[in-house]
């Protein structure tokens, strides 16, 4: 049975900061980012976990991150267990595979949303005011439709309760006219350039989200990319809008507890052994699909 990690402890370390997946721990001159096995839905962290779902996230951000570092710089210092400091070798069993030494940066306080089809809060905001995140949608659009053009939809970074979706001059009103414009153009590049790839292994990413950090005055791409948690992952053979569509992501856990009379106000239950064993399942043949590679 493999191993799950809820928790990554490592003393000798201080938590610089621990997210709903990753721990990330302050080093002397950089970061580590760990990636657990827990999985988050509708704000919660949920008390089941996903076996390897932390070794998949990290792979395929390094796998993303080479792919599109002759776009923008990225934060990645190594993947490599062996390469990192003597201090860590005796964690290689909690840390192998599922962490990343990273640069420091000063993280940008927003959300850098692409869409290139409408579902999710995109969908949602249409519905009530036929546009999102102040962009102004045709009439008539269905759910999971292919957008005329993509579009950047940013949103708030909460630490804690939703991701508020904010206009472009709101967003430059927090960063700055230039940020705000470097950024949202580098956005716009990494998602067509990950899409085009992508629908070539019979993927759709239908919508995806960065973070962005500063470090020497740069714009340096961080934390997560094109993941099965910050990305929408739809198979080319079964796509149908006007409904919504079977995925490859994270979306089948927040599906199964949709149909529960769950709350969502009060602690989440326990995911059923099947819906674990099934998450895996999707988790592992995205990535499988994405990068060709059979084995994490």
């Amino acid at each position: 049975m493999k191993k799950t990690y809820s928790e990554i402890s490592i003393p000798e370390l201080i938590l610089f900061k621990k997210g709903k997946v990753r721990d990330v721990f302050e080093m002397e001159n950089s970061l580590l980012f760990v990636a657990s096995d827990r999985v988050s839905a509708f704000d919660w962290v949920l008390p089941s976990l996903i076996p390897d779902k932390g070794k998949i996230l990290t792979q395929l951000s390094v796998f993303w991150f080479e792919f599109t570092s002759d776009l923008c710089p990225n934060h990645v210092l190594t993947a490599e267990f062996d390469e990192f400091p003597s201090i860590l070798k005796k964690y290689r069993d909690r840390l192998e595979k599922r962490s990343l030494l990273v640069r420091k940066t000063e993280v940008l306080p927003v959300e850098c949303v692409v869409r290139g089809y409408l579902e999710g809060s995109g969908w949602k905001d249409y519905l009530a005011a036929g546009e999102t995140s102040g962009v102004k949608l045709p009439p008539g659009l269905k759910q999971a439709d292919k957008l005329d053009d993509v579009i950047f939809t940013p949103a708030t970074k909460a630490d804690e309760g939703h991701d508020i979706n904010i206009s472009f001059e709101e967003m430059q009103d927090t960063v700055g006219v230039e940020l705000a414009k470097n950024v949202k153009e580098l956005s716009i590049s990494l998602y067509r350039k990950a899409s085009e790839y992508a629908y070539s292994k019979g993927i759709i990413i239908a919508d995806t989200k960065f973070e962005f950090g500063i470090r020497d005055g740069k714009v340096v791409l961080i934390d997560e990319i094109f993941t099965p948690d910050s990305s929408r992952f739809w198979p080319v053979e079964s796509y149908s809008p006007g409904m919504s569509q079977p995925s490859l992501d994270k979306q089948f856990v927040r599906d199964y507890l949709e149909g529960l009379s769950w709350d969502k106000n009060s602690s989440p239950p326990e995911l059923p052994s099947e819906i674990i064993e099934r998450t895996a399942e999707i988790y592992l043949d995205i990535f499988q699909r994405l990068t060709g590679k059979i084995e994490l």
